[in-house]
């Protein structure tokens, strides 16, 4: 059993039955990953897992602080993940800025954010998917995001001040994968 087949089926037991619309997205992130092959070479199969589990930390058995990228990580280090797999979870899609805002921090710090292309990708990956799994514009999926959330909203604030370093990571990916299509 390969470690995708693996994080597939865990996240796919976590998820499918309670949370649903959760699980197409991480589905579509999932697609997403495995489009930028290309770009993640000899890691491809780790972007992948990563993207398949980013959210496993929405699980209601699985959360326990709230902030489902730490709650993820502590889930996933404990089931036996690689700590690379646990870090790029912990810090998918500037997890640490929220962190920051929800009093957080501390726990976070359990957990490095390797930065470059990987984890780039990954926020890249989930930026770019809809909450039902279809592709989308990452500038109009943070538009979704405040507008679902409502303007008082902590996730409002963070997707707001998070939003250029988010784009950042983004736009560096599709650069990459650009340069990758043009070469082929």
């Amino acid at each position: 059993m390969t470690t995708y087949s693996w994080a597939f089926g865990l996240a796919q037991s976590k998820l499918a039955d309670v949370l649903p619309r959760r699980w197409a997205h991480v589905q579509g992130v999932a697609r997403q990953a495995r489009e930028l092959r290309s770009i993640a070479g000899d890691q491809a199969e780790l972007l992948e897992t990563a993207a398949v589990l980013h959210d496993i930390g929405y699980a209601p058995d699985i959360a326990v602080t709230g902030f489902h990228p730490l709650d993820g990580a502590v889930f996933l280090g404990d089931a036996g993940a690689s700590d690379r797999l646990v870090h790029l979870v912990a810090h998918h899609s500037y997890a640490a800025l929220e962190a920051d805002l929800r009093g957080l921090s501390q726990q976070l710090k359990n957990y490095d954010d390797e930065g470059g292309l990987l984890r780039d990708a990954l926020w890249y990956c989930d930026l770019s998917t809809t909450p039902h799994g279809q592709k989308v514009d990452a500038r109009a999926r943070i538009a979704e995001i405040q507008d679902r959330y409502g303007p008082d909203h902590l996730v409002t604030e963070f997707i707001t001040k998070a939003s250029p370093e988010l784009l950042a990571a983004v736009d560096r990916t599709q650069v990459r994968l650009d340069a990758c299509e043009a070469l082929s």
